[in-house]
């Protein structure tokens, strides 16, 4: 897995990773130092962030 996380054809603009191969749902960002992004290639990448944008939203109209 490590030689297409290394792999820049699977980094989109050089910030996004994108690789439906890699079955991982967080990787580590190109400087692994800056933490985590999401594989943008994993269908679950999208429920996971419509999952995250909802709370958002709830917690904004409701302010808890």
């Amino acid at each position: 897995m490590d030689s297409e996380w290394n792999d820049p054809n699977n980094w989109k603009f050089g910030v996004f990773y994108y690789n439906p191969k890699d079955s991982r749902l967080h990787v580590p960002k190109r400087v692994p130092a800056m933490g985590w992004t999401i594989n943008f290639g994993n269908r679950k990448a999208f429920v996971f962030l419509i999952a995250i944008i909802a709370l958002i939203a709830f917690l904004t109209k409701f302010g808890l």
